[in-house]
């Protein structure tokens, strides 16, 4: 496209006025005098054969032209001035959004963000969290971390690691659980996936008692109410190291239920971006570190 020449100091003097309502204020903005910013928005109201300003005693009233050209310059000088804050140390900055299921971002994603901006101080990683159920697509996400079987319309998914599910509860509790029988007199804090409890019991090798305990979408609201004495949460105990390191939370049994792993997601249509490629390779790195890791104490 062959654009005219564009009168750039003529159109940022009206832009700043008509923040303004003043050419005094914009001239200050501007670090130049009352008298030039005048100037420069005479010239651009004779450019365009249009009055962008009614000067009156004690300020400026827009035009309907001129609220008609403001949005579009206003748009312009951020996006220029977004694109000049991205370059930094002699790379381009580049942002990448990320929606990462919360029991995830908690228990494993986050101790290990130093390392990535470390590594690439130059990507800007925008993070949020959600309890399983996103819309990669409506949140103009780059990635979503999921929990599941990497078995979603549309989605390119990558696994990462396995999360197998076991009972966690206080040590108070745990003092009471001899033998997985024993579980049956206990609160079972559950999530929405209703078969869990009866898988971790057909593991164990004893009858499922009737599961009624408090339902979650968040195995990270479920552990804290079993850390609070509740009942016993069925959560993945590599997500919640640090509780277990501590002794605040206590894995009564070895006994496991797989009903997923985690999985590295994106929209088929989505071009991968170089952020998005560094981070899709240090995730896979740190993934193999945990997988091999967990192998080891199972």
């Amino acid at each position: 496209m062959v654009r005219p020449h564009l009168p750039l100091n003529a159109l940022r003097a009206f832009e700043a006025a008509a923040r303004h309502l003043s050419f005094t204020r914009a001239a200050i903005e501007l670090c130049v005098t009352q008298a030039a910013v005048s100037h420069q928005v005479k010239l651009l109201e004779q450019r365009l054969g249009v009055t962008l300003f009614r000067r009156l005693p004690r300020g400026l009233l827009i035009t309907e032209e001129g609220a008609a050209l403001l949005p579009s310059l206003q748009e312009s000088f951020d996006r220029m001035a977004d694109m000049l804050e991205r370059f930094d140390g002699g790379h381009v900055r580049e942002q990448l959004k990320l929606g990462v299921v919360g029991t995830l971002a908690v228990g494993w994603l986050l101790p290990r963000l130093g390392d990535f901006r470390e590594k690439y101080p130059f990507v800007d990683l925008r993070l949020s969290t959600n309890n399983n159920r996103v819309d990669i697509a409506a949140e103009g996400l780059d990635y979503a971390i999921k929990f599941g079987n990497g078995a979603w319309r549309d989605i390119e998914a990558e696994e990462l690691f396995e999360a197998p599910l076991s009972a966690l509860c206080v040590p108070s509790i745990a003092r009471q659980l001899n033998a997985p029988e024993d579980m049956a007199h206990q609160t079972l804090l559950r999530s929405y996936r209703a078969d869990e409890w009866t898988s971790w019991f057909d593991n164990a090798r004893v009858p499922a008692p009737p599961i009624r305990g408090i339902v979650f979408d968040s195995s990270v609201l479920m552990v804290e109410a079993a850390l609070d004495g509740v009942g016993v949460a069925l959560a993945p105990p590599q997500m919640f190291s640090r509780q277990l390191g501590s002794g605040a939370l206590v894995q009564p049994f070895p006994v496991y239920v797989s009903k997923g792993s985690y999985w590295l997601t994106r929209l088929k249509s989505r071009a991968v971006s170089p952020a998005m490629e560094m981070f899709r390779n240090w995730l896979s790195g740190m993934a193999k570190e945990t997988s091999a890791a967990s192998n080891l104490l199972r």
